[in-house]
């Protein structure tokens, strides 16, 4: 019996869950937010309900992980650091190098840094982390677990962008998309659910967040995602557009006196979306509180629906049919009327949403009629299990 551990480090923070493997049993999770500043917040969540946090200065990563080793002990929960004998840890971009997870060695975590121009924000912060938990914890199994790897699969055909084509071949401009293990673990889920072979399948899985993408998945593989060369194409999200036509970028910094690119994508990134459409929040339950009073409240939930919508039927076109549809993530989950809104609209498919069934948050159930021809799933993420999944793996073949 060991215990392996998920982690998700960003520039300020580091989420984890720690698992008893192999049952895949959960011990304990908890984030450290603020490092780095003042009045750091150190949380864990373990046994029965049970909580501990307190607020105090952790100065960077490492003595974050100084600080939850030394915690996971005083509270009883690992009794030694060897019972730890696996690490995962999630990385954002990887590029044409990763297309699978990887064993972390120093020429790996150089390469993760190498690739952080793809994701400014993540990877660095990304192998931080994992240099962190290296420094403390040596001779354990780590593995990074790359959001972009399972959208290795995509064809030229669904990845490339129509530029010069020299562009990709100098500079690997093209799509990678994002949310790779969240889509990879519910349409596993999905498959099992409807007690078939993944591979005899196609499915549409909608990781519906903050943060949000479709992904078409045929015969387990994805072949085409809505995220694109960053996490800012796509759908609407909470503070992003999503897909926008790049001519508006250089009218609107001459109408608005932007002066720089980054300025704009700046813009695009935090001050658009659901929060710049509404002009009130970027939570979509703050949006359906205001709804039946505030005109741009709806329409901003309209337009999310609507771009949704616009992906699910356009990938469907891509696989020439459509098996399943799942729905995952904070807005995925939770979003009654969201879910409701969108397969309301997709009728043409054969897909009809069962009210009753759908009349709930976060809890794995079909929510489609009987008789709909595609199947509609609420599934809940687990992006962690997938990580911790993956070291075990590697864990195994070195045994």
């Amino acid at each position: 019996m060991t215990k392996t551990m998920a982690i998700n480090a960003g520039s300020s923070s580091l989420k984890w869950k720690l698992y008893q493997m192999p049952e895949e049993k959960v011990l304990a999770s908890g984030i450290v937010e603020r490092i780095g500043l003042n009045d750091s917040i150190f949380t864990i969540k373990y046994g029965e309900g049970q909580k501990y946090e307190t607020i105090v200065d952790i100065a960077d990563h490492e003595i974050a992980v100084e600080m939850l080793l030394k915690q996971l002990s005083e509270l009883e929960i690992i009794a030694d650091f060897n019972e730890i004998t696996g690490v995962g840890h999630r990385v954002v971009a990887g590029g044409e190098i990763f297309e699978d997870s990887a064993l972390v060695t120093d020429e790996v975590i150089d390469q993760i840094e190498g690739l952080a121009e793809f994701a400014p924000l993540h990877n660095p912060a990304n192998a931080t982390g994992i240099r962190a938990f290296r420094k403390i914890l040596p001779d354990i199994t780590s593995v990074a677990v790359f959001d972009t790897s399972f959208h290795t699969t995509m064809p030229k055909v669904n990845y490339l962008y129509s530029i010069p084509l020299e562009y990709y071949e100098k500079y690997n401009a093209r799509k990678y998309g994002a949310h790779g293990t969240s889509h990879k673990f519910v349409a596993e889920r999905a498959a099992e659910m409807m007690g078939k072979p993944i591979e005899d399948l196609k499915i549409i899985t909608c990781h519906l967040g903050n943060g949000a993408s479709i992904t078409a998945v045929e015969g387990g593989k994805s072949v085409d995602t809505s995220m694109g060369f960053t996490p800012l194409a796509g759908v609407t999200m909470g503070t992003r557009s999503g897909d926008i036509d790049a001519s508006l970028l250089p009218f609107l910094m001459r109408k608005e006196g932007i002066e720089t690119i980054e300025e704009m994508i700046y813009v695009l990134n935090n001050k658009s979306g659901l929060k710049g459409l509404s002009g009130i929040s970027s939570d979509m339950r703050d949006l359906e509180d205001a709804e039946a009073t505030d005109e741009r409240a709806e329409l901003a939930l309209r337009i999310f629906e609507d771009r949704v919508r616009k992906y699910i039927g356009s990938y469907a076109a891509t696989m020439n049919g459509v098996d399943a549809i799942v729905f995952t993530a904070g807005i995925g989950e939770n979003g009654v009327d969201t879910r409701k809104n969108v397969i309301d609209g997709l009728s043409f498919l054969g897909a009809d949403i069962d009210e009753e069934a759908n009349n709930v948050r976060g809890k794995e159930r079909f929510i489609s009629t009987d008789d709909s021809k595609v199947k509609v799933l609420l599934v809940p993420t687990d992006e962690e299990l997938v990580i911790t999944r993956d070291v075990e793996k590697f864990k195994n073949s070195s045994n």
